[in-house]
């Protein structure tokens, strides 16, 4: 099921990780949330998006017969409105496969950010575009001679999480977790709902009452 732009943007505005993350959770979808060492390199912003996938393997030479770029150049310039680069690595650190020239590139298709388990590079420049990047780390390590993606917009995983093309990717400054596109707009819907519940808790606790009383009401914690 394709996810309206308009929900999307909704989401955006309303939504944060960890009211998603129970949502998910209230499913029996718990491997949902991306490892904790995936962080923004601006805390400020907010992502959600669909994600397109892309898997890295580790290489350990250079000759002429090798592009480590193919894929990787052919998804960005494949990116389109709303799409969310995803960069599996397997937890490699020995690669920055997302920079500032990626990250003008997919701006320019109006992609809206990327996440990877990798490290990411040229983050001054990345902060001062605005554009929204989650990574495992940050280093100035290029591919080459030491990784290529093998294959884009096929199911991946970043730390136990498995994401597939087109699931919706929504990060802040808690993290990151991936919706299967199946069900994101009911786990949407459903987590902007529990945003109200969780408005009505925050005014009861602020007004002096029992987080145990308040926790029997409305079962939100």
């Amino acid at each position: 099921m394709t996810i309206s732009d308009e929900l999307l943007e909704q989401a955006r505005a309303i939504l944060y990780t960890p009211v998603i993350s129970d949502t998910l959770d209230s499913m029996g979808l718990l491997s949902q949330a991306l490892p904790p060492a995936v962080r923004p390199l601006d805390e400020n912003l907010v992502l959600c998006g669909r994600a397109r996938t892309g898997l890295y393997m580790p290489v350990y030479h250079d000759d002429a017969a090798l592009n480590v770029y193919e894929h990787e150049i052919a998804l960005v310039d494949d990116l389109r409105p709303g799409d969310v680069a995803v960069f599996s690595c397997a937890g490699n650190q020995r690669i920055a496969p997302w920079g500032e020239l990626l990250s003008t590139a997919a701006r320019a298709r109006g992609a809206l950010g990327c996440v990877t388990d990798g490290l990411v590079r040229d983050v001054r420049m990345i902060r001062e575009m605005g554009f929204s990047v989650f990574a495992g780390g940050i280093g100035p390590l290029d591919t080459k001679g030491r990784a290529k993606m093998m294959l884009a917009d096929v199911a991946a995983e970043i730390g136990g999480a498995v994401i597939a093309p087109g699931d919706i990717i929504f990060g802040d400054v808690d993290g990151v977790v991936a919706i299967p596109a199946g069900i994101a707009e009911g786990v949407l819907n459903t987590a902007m709902k529990k945003v109200t519940g969780e408005n009505a808790v925050r005014d009861e606790l602020a007004g002096g009452a029992k987080l145990k009383d308040v926790f029997d009401k409305y079962g939100i914690l």
